[in-house]
């Protein structure tokens, strides 16, 4: 590329060469944007949001199911109605039987197909189930689970058009007999996560490029540049979906909807970031060349190793997840650096030519503050250039006392980090709006049994039923167990039995399942039998994880091998997976990303410097963050995959700030010694590094229009995170320290830097 651009100076043939180039990039790109475009509204289409799919083979809800699948019940996916009185009352025998209307219609309700609800059901016919107290009824839908996740006309899963359509019909039919209801259960859960991330493809892109937008007409007062660099980032996006639409279509890698809410974000702040660092140098080099081919040149080859750097350091750390056992965290490393690759390509090659497209009057790209041509390659100290060339001072003066000060700072709130909870929280909690599916488990658990709803499942031998019954029922949070007998096969499910009345669920006078009489005989598969139990917590709480933990527990005393699944023992292998990955996964990208720094600054205390650093940034960041989520927000804890999609982030990504400075702090070291390349360095990069971070962090507080938990603590911590990183760790502490230790920052190979002065 740059002999290309080396080419394009020559005055004639440069002139047709560089048409040419920049005709065939804008072509290219164009092709990107037309197919690109169409991959991204496809990228919903190829998701996988089941969390069963992203556990390891070795987790032991995944070993139970695998198991489950040979006694060939039927699995169903259950939307759940719930009906009471308007006026909160007991329901009469209108009420009932305007509930039985409704339940005998709900089977030939249509779909956007053409086809019909009865089409995906388990069974023929929706149940009526009063509940015990008379003032609710219970209308069980269970979806076939085969079926459930297929697409309707290549948009809706079968589980959203019917929750949609069961809800369309509740609010229809219902007000006029003086009712009201909710759909609710794990269909319409998975129906309302599908909803909130439907926004990912139109408000979250619109708010993230508007905020862009917004912050680069502020950085270059230009209405030309802003939307060069927009476009670079929309395109880079566009390249990025192109790659991976077919590679999730193929399940060569998973994408889920959280992994492509960062993806949006990820490549819309990283090419803007690649773009701003480009632009500025190109900038500064049109003082210094008369023609902007030969000022591109400079400042391609100026920007390469930084941004290489950069991005090589980010993807290689976003590879680290792979060693994940946990598939949603696996699968974002690669579909997370494909993006990066992507906002690469579009800063050095598209942002060129765009730029480059008025030829010898590019600088009216800058407009109406163009460069003027400096044949000494003078900078006029302004603006922000002086503002930093002040910092700088302050930092060369004192560089001990502000490194110092600032390292006591962010310790202090980096004392806060064992405050932030991140054990998990319920499937309830995850979203930050009302939703009907939560509303209508409120309601639900007020009148019938909801541990009934996806009961725990055990897999015993059949020599240990009666210890494997008699064990579970002595576990606190368990309300019955019961053997799958050959007369349940095909009604008995992953959906569990409808929900009864609080006492409903024991089989027993007293409601203990004890001294029931079994209905047929267990059904055994190769020598083994299907225990399922009631909790008294759904399987969407996190209190019932406590009682699966201790049902694993009593079946380790059990004689026989026994594995405990279902969804809440899911749910407890993959927040156990997340914290093990964690701890595997952090130190492998420390190491990575110090060997990736060494080999870029040529040194090896520099890169501990910076690294130390940013853990510590990234520390503060925590412990801020656990302050703001227990004690402003209010928050019912964190999911245990936050804390590792932070580190990576922000070790990640902060470090590139750092990347950007040391670069040229190392590029003006070899000319006027450490000291003064430190002051240098910062005050020319400043104002490039200052804009990154703001858009950067701008572009991730964007996830909190997606009304879910995760994302909205993943923006916090990663925008607060990168502006501590760019205003202090970037502009205080690591110039403090580098400038404190002279020249010994690029030891071993410290005689290669000019001594500073005494």
């Amino acid at each position: 590329m740059s002999t290309i651009l080396s080419m394009l100076t020559n005055s004639r043939r440069g002139t047709l060469l560089r048409s040419l180039l920049v005709a065939c990039a804008l072509v290219a790109w164009l092709a990107v944007g037309a197919f690109g475009g169409m991959a991204q509204g496809q990228l919903s289409t190829v998701q996988e949001n089941d969390p069963s799919v992203f556990l390891p083979e070795s987790a032991e809800s995944t070993r139970a199911s695998e198991i489950i699948d040979e006694f060939s019940v039927d699995e169903t996916f259950p939307a759940l109605v719930v009906i009471e009185r308007s006026d909160g009352g007991a329901l009469d025998q209108d009420d009932l039987a305007a509930v039985g209307d409704m339940a005998q219609s709900i089977p030939g309700l249509d779909l956007p197909d053409g086809g019909s609800i009865e089409d995906y059901l388990s069974a023929e016919q929706v149940p009526a189930i009063p509940s015990e107290d008379g003032e609710a009824a219970l209308l069980p839908v269970s979806l076939d689970a085969a079926t459930a996740s297929d697409l309707i006309e290549e948009e809706d899963r079968v589980s959203v058009a019917v929750v949609d359509r069961l809800r369309a019909e509740v609010s229809q039919t219902l007000p006029d007999a003086g009712l009201e209801g909710w759909v609710t259960g794990p269909a319409a859960g998975a129906a309302d996560l599908v909803s909130a991330f439907a926004g990912i493809d139109g408000i979250l892109l619109g708010v993230a490029l508007a905020v862009v937008l917004v912050i680069l007409a502020f950085v270059y007062r230009s209405p030309l540049l802003p939307f060069a660099v927009i476009l670079t980032s929309v395109f880079s996006l566009c390249l990025a979906a192109l790659v991976i639409v077919p590679l999730a279509g193929a399940d060569v890698l998973l994408l889920n909807g959280q992994s492509q809410g960062i993806l949006s974000i990820l490549v819309i702040g990283a090419a803007t970031d690649y773009s701003l660092l480009l632009v500025a140098r190109y900038r500064e080099e049109l003082t210094r060349h008369e023609h902007p081919a030969a000022a591109m040149r400079a400042a391609w080859r100026a920007t390469l190793e930084p941004i290489a750097a950069s991005a090589g350091t980010v993807i290689v750390g976003l590879l680290c997840l792979l060693l994940s056992d946990l598939g949603s965290n696996a699968s974002l490393g690669p579909v997370a650096a494909i993006g990066i690759v992507a906002a690469v390509f579009g800063a050095l090659t598209l942002l060129p030519a765009l730029l480059l497209i008025p030829g010898s009057r590019a600088r009216v790209m800058f407009w109406p503050k163009r460069p003027v041509l400096d044949g000494a390659g003078r900078h006029r100290e302004q603006g922000s250039l002086g503002l930093w060339a002040r910092v700088a001072d302050v930092v060369s003066r004192r560089a001990r006392r502000v490194w110092v000060l600032t390292a006591m700072a962010l310790l202090a709130l980096a004392a806060f980090v064992p405050t932030f909870d991140a054990a998990g929280t319920s499937d309830n909690d995850v979203f930050l709006n009302e939703t009907e599916s939560v509303t209508g488990e409120e309601v639900l658990a007020d009148h019938f049994a909801v541990g009934t709803v996806q009961p725990v499942e055990i897999v015993a031998d059949e020599s240990a039923t009666a210890d494997v019954v008699a064990a579970a029922e002595q576990v606190p949070g368990v309300v019955s167990a019961s053997v799958l007998t050959d007369s349940d096969q095909g009604n008995s499910d992953q959906g569990g039995s409808p929900p009864g009345g609080p006492d409903e669920a024991g089989s027993g006078e007293d409601g203990s399942g004890e001294g029931a009489p079994a209905e047929g005989e267990a059904l055994v598969v190769e020598g083994r039998v299907l225990v399922e139990v009631i909790t008294s917590d759904s399987a969407e709480s996190q209190e019932v994880l406590t009682t699966v933990t201790a049902l694993r527990e009593a079946m380790a005393a059990v004689e026989g091998e026994t594995f405990v699944g279902g969804a809440a023992a899911e749910r407890l292998d993959t927040q156990e997976t997340a914290e093990r990955d964690l701890r595997t996964i952090v130190p492998v990208v420390l190491v990575v990303i110090a060997l990736m720094l060494m080999l870029l600054l040529r040194s090896l205390v520099a890169p501990l410097v910076l690294l130390a650093a940013n853990v510590l940034s990234f520390a503060a960041t925590m412990g801020l963050a656990a302050i703001v989520f227990n004690h402003v927000l209010d928050f019912p804890g964190a999911d245990a995959t936050v804390p590792l999609y932070g580190f990576v982030f922000l070790v990640a990504l902060g470090i590139d700030y750092s990347i950007f400075l040391m670069t040229r702090v190392r590029e003006e070291s070899l000319q006027l010694g450490t000291r003064q390349g430190v002051r240098r360095g910062l005050a020319v990069t400043g104002g490039v590094i200052t804009s990154a971070g703001l858009v950067l962090a701008a572009t991730f507080s964007a996830l909190w229009v997606i009304p879910l938990l995760f994302l909205a603590q993943l923006a916090f911590i990663v925008a607060v995170g990168v502006l501590i990183d760019t205003f202090v760790v970037r502009s205080l502490l690591v110039p403090g320290v580098v400038h404190d230790l002279g020249r010994r920052s690029w030891w071993p190979w410290a005689k290669r830097v000019p001594s500073d002065p005494q």
